[in-house]
């Protein structure tokens, strides 16, 4: 199985016989310049001395169409026909943030943690999950009497929309550099060093060239890097209770992506919660719907192999 993103490629293999949990082995954390995806998958393959299992399931930050992904946020292609050339019997690409709402389905307490108020959620609802990292990924467990469909969306796209005047000149200082400007735009590494860079300016003050790193570290001494923040953790709560209606979610919002955890204790303490109530006349329905921080840093790695058995099933003979 694999999990690959703008930044990182993570390979295991995950023993997927029987119901989860599934035990996961020869796991590899890749990092370098790959010139292609085959390179870090041979790279893998030789590094840990793992058997070639027969089924490749590999989630990707990009969407798939017909077999095949170009990575959002990086320069490679990829096409489950490759991967049968590679010597897999049976593959399987699914958008990373699909894989994640595959694994939806079998996470349990230990692997989420509660950002906000502890609520039960509607048992067999609609479960929307999202998260920043490189991009701002987005997608949905929809489920309705009994049946459930994981479904992979773009939604890290859609165009941002300022609640209060600080994000209203912050999106009309960023909309002269960039033109339209999306949520991945904010709520993202680079979004993160974008709107610090912005809220600079609008302060009068010269920007330093910090990376996102620098600024979450930086949050709790410096003025600018907190603004940053700040703004960050509202705008992403108002993101997420936006998406929690457009999905139905009221089974639960489940956080992902690299920042969330690295930032989890100042999440918590910041107005991303509020913002995520603040809907009008619909606030008592997002009231009503947990937001949860996933924890299990296996939880793309179960998704893909979830997909791979349920897409890529034992061909008869």
């Amino acid at each position: 199985m694999g999990d690959v993103g703008g930044t990182h490629a993570r390979f295991a293999i995950v023993d997927a016989e029987g119901p989860p949990p599934w035990t996961i082995r020869e796991r590899r954390d890749l990092e370098g310049g790959f010139p292609t995806f085959l390179d870090a998958l041979r790279t893998y393959f030789d590094r840990s001395g793992a058997e070639r299992p027969a089924v490749a399931a590999i989630a990707v930050a990009g969407p798939v169409v017909d077999g095949t992904a170009r990575f959002t946020n990086r320069g490679w292609n990829i096409a489950e026909s490759d991967l049968k050339t590679f010597g897999f019997e049976r593959a399987v690409l699914v958008n990373d943030f699909g894989a994640l709402a595959y694994a939806a389905a079998v996470l349990v307490d230990k692997d989420l943690r509660t950002i906000g108020p502890a609520l039960p959620g509607l048992d067999g609802g609609t479960i929307t999950i999202l998260g920043p990292g490189t991009g701002f990924g987005v997608s949905c467990l929809a489920r309705y009497g009994g049946r459930s469909v994981p479904m992979a969306t773009e939604g890290g796209h859609i165009g941002f929309a300022p609640s209060d005047a600080q994000e209203l000149a912050a999106l009309q200082l960023m909309w002269k550099e960039h033109g339209r400007v999306s949520v991945e735009r904010i709520l993202s590494g680079g979004g993160l060093e974008s709107l610090y860079k912005t809220l600079e300016q609008l302060a009068g003050r010269t920007p330093q060239a910090l990376a996102a790193a620098d600024i979450t570290a930086g949050a709790a001494k410096d003025a600018g890097c907190r603004a940053a923040l700040s703004m960050f953790c509202a705008v992403f709560g108002a993101v997420a209770g936006d998406l929690a209606l457009a999905h139905g979610a009221r089974g639960g919002v489940y956080i992902a992506g690299g920042i969330a955890s690295k930032i989890e204790t100042f999440l918590v303490q910041s107005a991303f919660r509020q913002r995520f109530e603040d809907k009008g006349r619909l606030a008592p329905f997002v009231k009503a719907i947990p937001t949860r921080l996933i924890v299990n840093p296996d939880v793309a790695m179960l998704g893909a192999a979830r997909a791979g058995a349920l897409l890529a099933p034992t061909e008869p003979a």
